[in-house]
């Protein structure tokens, strides 16, 4: 997650919950916005610290900050106001952020029952469902990750989530049948979900098949606001939603936008700290939410290739990309993928990527040279 820098030392370690595959459920209303919200459960998305009280001169611009709530958790926008403001007023600034939030919220929650994806997951039709073009568009992004990353990252793998106990329904901590496990996979696999961009539509295999976007859907969101604020005429801001964080420009004292990503131990703090600037960044982990059974743990983050939760060592993995919609699924993929496959992946598509790795009761770091060009120092 994202927590940035101001001239005080107050920064803010906010811990959404984030699934891997993750799942919208069930949430009071968004006090921001107004509407219901869409809930990332069941995996907490790693912080990523937006560091304060770094630089020692005075701020040559304003900052206009505006937080409030979406999704599920907490989004935060910060905007370097120019000294000739010709852009839109603050207020009229929220005023628009709320209604794109809203927007996206009423596209693809899978919480609100009226909702685009809520209506398309309901419908038994095989026959193309006429959508906005927004929710095409993450829909085909989301197959395209689907493609790239081998079937580990998939929109559909919610009935395999909730046969683990691992859905909005109270956990059972019971091990699946085999055939239970087969029964739901053939409800998976993001190449069974067709989209058209033109007129945007959705059509789907099978008449249960089931789509969460919750693994891509609040990237998107950042980079709704995002692209925005630019069109609006600002050229230096900060937007984040719940961990997952977009910078353009610099920050109020013209420096670029420092960013700390916390340690997945216990007792937290920052372990990298970076620049990010015109760029996205996403975390995705796995070390809260799993459930013991005869002495093994299951993770609640599913491998949608196997039905079963995954076994690998990978605690954490932090991706820069240059829209967050991608940071965000990406990281999720290579969270099912694990250290040596999400690596391999990784270094061959020349991704920036950094992992924290689970070795023993310690942890090890791994990153690609595209993550080491913007790495900073050590804050252990």
């Amino acid at each position: 997650m994202t927590t940035a820098y101001e001239q005080e030392a107050r920064g803010t370690d906010h811990r959404p919950e984030h699934n891997s595959q993750k799942r919208f459920t069930d949430q009071p209303s968004d006090r921001s916005t107004g509407c219901p919200a869409l809930v990332f459960r069941l995996m907490r998305l790693l912080p990523v610290l937006m560091l304060p009280g770094l630089f020692t001169c005075s701020p040559s611009a304003s900052l206009h900050t505006y937080t409030g709530r979406t999704m599920g958790t907490t989004f935060s926008v910060k905007i370097v106001l120019p000294a000739r403001p010709a852009s839109p007023d603050p207020s009229q600034v929220n005023s628009a952020i709320d209604s794109l939030l809203l927007q996206v919220n009423q596209q693809m929650s899978t919480y609100i029952p009226d909702s685009e994806l809520s209506r398309f997951n309901a419908s038994s039709s095989t026959d193309w469902f006429a959508v906005s073009a927004d929710l095409a568009y993450v829909m085909q992004r989301a197959k395209e990750i689907y493609q790239l990353s081998g079937g580990a990252f998939d929109v559909t793998v919610g009935p395999l989530v909730n046969l683990w106990g691992f859905g909005p329904d109270p956990m059972t901590a019971q091990i699946p049948a085999d055939e239970a496990i087969r029964a739901r996979r053939k409800l998976t696999g993001s190449d069974k979900i067709h989209v058209r961009l033109q007129p945007p539509a959705l059509r789907k295999e099978l008449p249960g098949m089931y789509c969460d976007l919750s693994a891509i859907a609040k990237g998107f969101g950042v980079d709704k606001v995002a692209d925005y604020l630019y069109a609006a005429g600002f050229t230096d801001f900060l937007v984040e939603i719940g961990g997952e964080v977009r910078a353009r420009g610099h920050n109020q004292h013209g420096a670029p936008w420092r960013i700390g990503v916390a340690s997945p131990s216990a007792d937290g703090g920052v372990r990298k700290i970076l620049d990010l600037q015109d760029a996205a960044m996403a975390t995705s982990g796995d070390y809260f939410n799993y459930f013991e059974k005869d002495g093994v743990r299951y993770s609640h983050t599913i491998d949608p290739r196997t039905g079963r939760p995954i076994t690998h060592t990978l605690a954490s993995v932090t991706v820069i990309q240059p829209t967050c919609m991608d940071a965000d699924a990406l990281a999720t993929a290579i969270n099912v993928l694990g250290p040596e496959q999400g690596m391999r992946l990784a270094e061959e598509k020349n991704w920036a990527v950094f992992m924290i790795i689970h070795d023993g009761s310690a942890f090890i770091e791994k990153m690609t040279a595209q993550f080491q060009q913007r790495f900073i120092h050590e804050n252990q």
